[in-house]
């Protein structure tokens, strides 16, 4: 059973920096997209970014030049490293891994993780 676990999130000041993890457990695919997501109440689920097993990495407008994802592939980690936040990151973070087969094989999503920024 694949399990996600987020963690990191929290109250910061606008302007500040935080770092969010998430680790994978059980047996997943070792060719993957691991990417985190965000959700505020009454809204759809966006991507914020997602990496390759490789390396490659992709990144929503509203977060390019100041989120960088990152991934340990020896942990089966990924990493979202926050900037310059802005009130309107406020949102519960979810991790999410998808195997290559992707949608023919499930993908798995974490808890989510709140990260409030406060103006």
């Amino acid at each position: 059973q694949v399990q996600l676990v987020e963690s990191g999130g929290g109250l910061v000041q606008a302007g500040g920096s935080r770092r969010l993890s998430c680790v994978v457990s059980g047996s997943i695919f070792s060719r993957n997209f691991m990417g985190w997501y965000r959700q505020t109440p009454g809204k759809q689920r966006d991507l914020v970014a997602a990496i390759t097993s490789g390396g490659n990495t992709i990144y929503g407008d509203s977060v390019k030049g100041r989120f960088t994802i990152s991934r340990d592939n020896a942990r089966n980690t990924v990493y979202l490293q926050m900037n310059s936040l802005k009130p309107e990151d406020t949102a519960v973070y979810y991790c999410n891994v998808k195997p290559i087969t992707w949608p023919r094989e499930n993908d798995y999503w974490g808890q989510g993780t709140q990260v409030t920024v406060s103006s």
